[in-house]
Parts: structure tokens; sequence; C-alpha cells
């Protein structure tokens, strides 16, 4: 019997992993669920995007390995991109490195920067892969909390307070995930200058500023230098790509050869159509977002329809692909979630699995067809 690694005792099966096990047996032995639960755009890609992936297998280098940092075409689009909807400027050769998919890049970016015994700042609620990568690594999370009274937003004096000697890297994620929350120039300053002051590398996780937000942000923006901070990206929400699996991380030219020696050793580059088809992706106009969110914003009010039925409460204001609620008082997340299973037949997120300060809180997807959403509502009044 071969014993399983050291660094696995402490980290647990993604959720999402198990439970859709749960769901799908549900739905195979004939219960109609509807799932609420996962960001997994349910629309189509641009079909300028399937197009350029289809002209692309016809290269006849396509199916050879890829350079490991992209393409040049891709990452000019990148650069074009950041430039064009974020008004940064970013070096295509040096400050960019293309990705499969920003969840690689926490890997590849733990991996570079942390050794055992670092500590990183992680917010709860939050992604899970935040701490869960950080404990594969062997280094110790230290949770920031983010409450409902302060806007979810990082509450500086607290931090300030903390021994923060052993602290490495400080993840961040605005537009935020799961509470919708939105982040303004002056939190982007207050967190450049406190990694400045204490040594610690700031990487905002930026996949969700697109969608059903006005004024999409940068935390590159607000410093001409990038050796503090770095951005993930990805296109799996923005344009529907998530099985495509791609993303960018953007930085100073340093911190990406870092993580860089992780990604050589870990892959041998990306098929070089899906590169073609993201190019062309990032290329598209202002245009492909309002359509988008003109679909998401009647799915997000048939979901307030549906969080009003269960006297669930939320703010107005949250951007994103998710609309977070309070559950109603007496209940837990994980208990409103398994009665609304049982009860209803649909499926949401609990806030538990984002941490102890998702407690209380549960998570509905907007990547329901707004028939379903419909559906979902009328179940309650059958």
């Amino acid at each position: 019997m071969i014993a399983q690694a050291n660094r696995l005792d402490h980290v647990e099966e993604y959720y999402f992993s198990t439970k859709l096990k749960e769901v799908r047996a549900l739905q195979d032995s004939g219960q109609p669920i509807i799932n609420l639960g996962v960001g997994s755009p349910d629309l189509q890609p641009p079909p300028q995007v399937m197009t350029a992936l289809h002209q692309a297998l016809l290269n006849p280098s396509a199916h050879q390995y890829q350079p490991y940092r992209g393409t040049n075409d891709f990452r000019k689009a990148i650069a074009e991109f950041y430039k064009n909807f974020y008004n940064v400027g970013l070096n295509h050769e040096t400050e960019i490195l293309p990705l499969m998919g920003s969840k690689e890049g926490i890997t590849h970016i733990s991996m570079a920067f942390l050794n055992e015994g670092d500590e990183v700042l992680v917010p709860n609620p939050g992604y899970p892969t935040y701490a869960a990568v950080s404990r594969l690594v062997g280094a110790s999370t230290v949770l920031y909390d983010l409450k409902e009274e302060t806007g979810w937003l990082p509450d500086f004096e607290e931090l300030e307070k903390r021994d923060l000697s052993k602290v490495k890297l400080m993840w961040v994620n605005y537009p935020n995930m799961p509470t919708g929350a939105v982040a303004k120039k002056e939190l982007f300053e207050k967190l450049i200058a406190f990694g400045k002051k204490h040594s610690i590398l700031i990487v905002n996780d930026n996949p969700y500023s697109f969608i059903l937000n006005e004024e999409p942000e940068s935390i590159l923006k607000y410093s001409s230098d990038l050796k503090g901070i770095m951005e993930l990206n990805s296109l799996s929400k923005s344009f529907n790509m998530s099985g495509w699996r791609i993303g960018m991380l953007c930085g100073s030219e340093k911190n990406i050869n870092s993580v860089l020696k992780v990604k050589t050793n870990m892959d041998s580059g990306m098929f070089f159509p899906l590169q073609a088809g993201a190019a062309m992706a990032l290329r598209l106009p202002q245009e492909w977002f309002r359509e988008q969110n003109k679909i998401y914003m009647r799915r997000k009010e048939e979901i307030r329809k549906l969080a009003t039925a269960l006297e669930c409460s939320f703010s107005e204001d949250q951007a994103g692909m998710f609309l977070w609620c309070k559950v109603p008082e007496g209940n837990t997340s994980e208990g409103f979630v398994e009665h609304l299973l049982k009860e209803y037949h649909i499926f949401a997120a609990p806030g538990f699995i984002f941490g102890s300060q998702g407690e209380g809180y549960i998570r509905f997807s907007l990547c329901a067809s707004e028939e379903n959403i419909i559906k979902a509502c009328n179940r309650l009044t059958a």
C-alpha cells in the first residue's frame, strides 16, 4: 500500500468535483435538477472565434509544439486588449504569459514564489483554490475577512495589526467571487501601497471584470512599477470559453520569468488553434460585452425573483455572473442548499465552501437559460 504524500493531508477534493457527482446521479435517476450552482457559461463563444479556430487547424504547423511563452500574435492580442479595455500598456514580449486557464496560474505563481513556512493572505470568503494550492506547496494560509458591512473589501487597519513578517503573497479578486463586490481606484492604490510597505506580492485574479460591470478595472493601471503586483485574467467567463482553458498572467519581466521557469517544466505549449481563436476573441469590439450583458441582466432579474421568493436578501450592485444572497434567519448555507435540492430540485452553491465568512449565504449562478430560471421560480409555488 503506497501512502499519499503528506501535502494532501490538509487538502480536500474540490467541492464541485464531489457535489456535482451527486447532482448528476440525481439527474440520471430522472430527477429534473436545475443547476444554478456552477459558473460555467452555457452561452456560445463568439462566431468569429470559432471561425478563427477552424482556419487555424489548417496551418501547416498547427499540430506541432508551440512556444512556451505562447504565440507572438496571442501575446500581442493580450497587450492590445489590456490597452483598449483597461488603459494599461504592457510589453507583449516580456510582461505577458499565456496560461492554460488562470487556475493553472494560481499553482504556477505559488510554486514560483512560495517556500515552506511562507505565509499567504487569502480572502475569506474567496476562491477555495487559493488556500488549497498554498497548502500544497507547503505555505501557511492567513485568512483576511471580507464582510458585508464593509462592502466585502479588505480591512487594512486589521491587516496592519497582524504580524506580516512571514507573508510573501496576497490574493485579491475583484470583481469579487463569490460576493460580486467591485473595486475602485482607491482600493487598488491601497493594495499596491500595502504590498510595497510589507514586501508582499499582490496578485489580482480578474476574470469577471466585463460581466455586468460598467467600469472594468485592472490593478496594473494604478502603478507604473509592476515589480510588486501581478494580474491573472481569463477568457473563460467573458467569452464563454471555459472549456478551452485559456488565460493569461501579466506582471514585470522578472516575475513573469520566475513563473515561466515553473511553466516550462509543466507543459509544452498551448494548442495553436486555441491561441488563434483566443487572439480573435480579445480583438472583438465592446459590442460583444454589451450583447452578452443584456442576456445576463435578464437572467439576473429572474434570479432576483427566485431569491426574493425564497426570502433571501441581496445587494443590488453586484458584478459578475452570480448573485450572492443571505439565507433567511435560522438557516445554515448547507442546510438551505440541501432543502432547495431535495424539495425543489434546484442546486445552488452554499457559501460555507468559500470560507467561514461565507456561512449564512448562498450563490446562484447566471449560467442557466432564462427559461430554466423561470422554471425554478415556478417550482416554489407549484
